[in-house]
């Protein structure tokens, strides 16, 4: 499971509305709420240079965040909305959702393969092609995979891993309804310029005949 969460530090904002969000901006901070669980809204904000920076790393919507205010207690949220300028497509307001233990959310979970020298196809000179490098998956907040784990001992040449291959987390499953490809193992390019010209040959042969 997940060892960290990600903390998301930002600062309880006085007063509420519309003059209350434009003095946050003019401090250079961006307004936003917390909403959600058993608790009522809480008006936040956080310096604008560090959501932007979240922002430019990517995954910001579909990351889990471990919520640090001064003055109250830890709570896990997700970002359910970043608004922008319509002319400058930067950051005006946030929103963050408070989550339960229980609660179901999408997040992407990045793959690693083991084993790699237990491959019969790495050993023979063959390529691991990664496809999807993280999955999306549809988990509970209260038990987040920190990764899932692709075992290649035995993969030979050809091979390819579907996500059907993958042990899941219990209760965890993908956004995309169908057995996808996680990865494969393909020949070497020498080996499959070969194949591929003796295919040629081949054809031409039966052509000719």
């Amino acid at each position: 499971m997940a060892n960290e969460i990600p903390d998301l530090e930002c600062q309880e904002r006085a007063g509420t509305g519309k003059g209350a969000a434009r003095a946050a901006r003019r401090a250079h901070m961006v307004p936003g709420v917390v909403f959600g669980g058993d608790a009522d809204p809480l008006a936040i904000q956080i310096p604008y240079n560090v959501l932007l920076k979240r922002l430019k790393a990517g995954r910001f919507k579909s990351t889990l965040f471990n919520l640090k205010v001064e003055g109250h207690d830890d709570v896990r949220v997700i970002c359910r909305d970043v608004q922008r300028d319509v002319v400058k497509d930067l950051p005006t307001h946030f929103d963050l959702m408070r989550l339960r233990r229980t609660s179901k959310i999408n997040l992407f979970i990045p793959v690693e393969f083991i084993n790699e020298e237990e491959c019969v196809g790495l050993k023979r000179g063959g390529v691991l092609t990664v496809v999807r490098a993280e999955v999306e998956l549809i988990v509970t907040a209260g038990d987040i995979p920190e990764k899932l784990t692709v075992d290649l001992t035995g993969k030979a040449i050809g091979d390819v891993i579907h996500i059907s291959d993958v042990t899941l987390p219990e209760g965890a499953k993908p956004t995309i309804d169908r057995d996808f490809v996680i990865a494969n193992i393909s020949a070497p390019s020498g080996l499959k310029a070969a194949d591929d010209e003796a295919e040629g040959e081949e054809a031409e042969e039966a052509a000719a005949e």
